[in-house]
């Protein structure tokens, strides 16, 4: 299968300007025959939306989202907005859509809400982690601080995943500046798939954003015309954290021994092709079957044990 990650610069706030920009890198990844096409978090929004948050979510039946699933006739593809539910509620999501139809909306598990995140204030969690086929590969999708909790991949491979796609936005000083995003990512990437022999296609963004700049678009008045941040803005921001943030890029795939297939320009826009095999992912299993022997049912009964007190049988005698 032929796998393409593009590694965007969207406009903040401005979902129509982001949208052209994805249909039209999906139609080019299609003339390259790519069948797997990945957008980073938050394509269609940016990140640091702030209280304008559901001004730019879409529901998964809007107009939007079905154009976007409709170009993807003959491939498929992998792309992060913000969902408002039938309940009102919104979502960090990424759409999977597939030849030509949407799949499902993937909800962000594990919602940060230290430091400059403050996306547990915006966003409800998700409450699955489903996987799901793509031609011969089973695939499970994950957003950003989705994989900083190992449970969650986890439940991934106990559902026979081939594939990880995990989509991010990771910025560089936005933990400390003693911390690299950098060689945090790498090192994450690296470790799901030499642990848990699969391929794992990463896709990071570009540009500057700052959260002292955060304006919707006047329709009335045209495109890229500000107006004025409603007053709760105040709510979202504290002033020590009115900075601008460079988003780092260098999206990967990683193939299922933690080898590097392809690697994108750090801190540019891109586009990265590779092809992955299942055939690679039989000879990870035949020589290092590390989940061979894993026992999900064991961590069940440890989880049982640990959160709701039930006692395992002690009395038997162990050898």
């Amino acid at each position: 299968m032929k796998v393409a990650i593009c590694q965007t610069n969207p406009v903040l706030l401005d979902v129509q300007t982001n949208i052209e920009d994805v249909i039209s890198k999906i139609n080019h990844c299609k003339e390259k025959d790519a069948e797997l096409i990945v957008f980073p978090e938050l394509a269609l929004t940016g990140y640091f939306v702030g209280a304008n948050y559901h001004e730019v979510a879409l529901k998964i039946d809007s107009p939007e989202i079905k154009r976007i699933a409709s170009v993807t006739k003959g491939t498929a593809a992998v792309v992060g907005f913000i969902e408002e539910s039938s309940s009102m509620n919104f979502y960090n999501s990424a759409l999977i859509a597939v030849d030509g139809e949407i799949l499902f909306a993937y909800r962000k598990l594990n919602l940060p809400n230290y430091g400059v995140f403050e996306e547990r204030k915006l966003f409800s969690n998700g409450k699955q982690v489903p996987v799901f086929k793509l031609y011969d590969f089973n695939v499970a999708v994950f957003i950003c601080n989705d994989v900083w909790h190992p449970s969650i991949p986890y439940l991934g491979v106990t559902q026979k995943a081939d594939i990880f796609i995990t989509i991010f936005n990771s910025s560089q000083g936005s933990m400390a500046d003693e911390f690299s995003n950098i060689e945090s990512w790498e090192i994450i990437n690296k470790f799901y798939s030499r642990i848990f022999g699969i391929y794992n296609i990463c896709a990071n963004r570009v540009g500057e954003e700052g959260l002292d700049a955060r304006r919707l678009p006047d329709k009335k008045k045209g495109k890229g015309t500000e107006k004025k941040q409603p007053d709760m803005d105040d709510i979202f921001l504290a002033p020590k954290t009115r900075k601008t943030y460079q988003f780092w890029g260098g999206s990967e795939i990683i193939n299922p021994f933690g080898l590097q297939i392809k690697k994108a320009k750090l801190y540019k826009e891109d586009i990265i092709i590779a092809d992955i095999s299942r055939e690679l992912l039989r000879k990870k299993k035949i020589m290092l079957p590390y989940l061979r022997n894993d026992d999900p049912y064991f961590t069940h009964r440890a989880l049982d044990r640990i959160l709701f007190g039930k006692k395992e049988d002690l009395s038997i005698v162990k050898e």
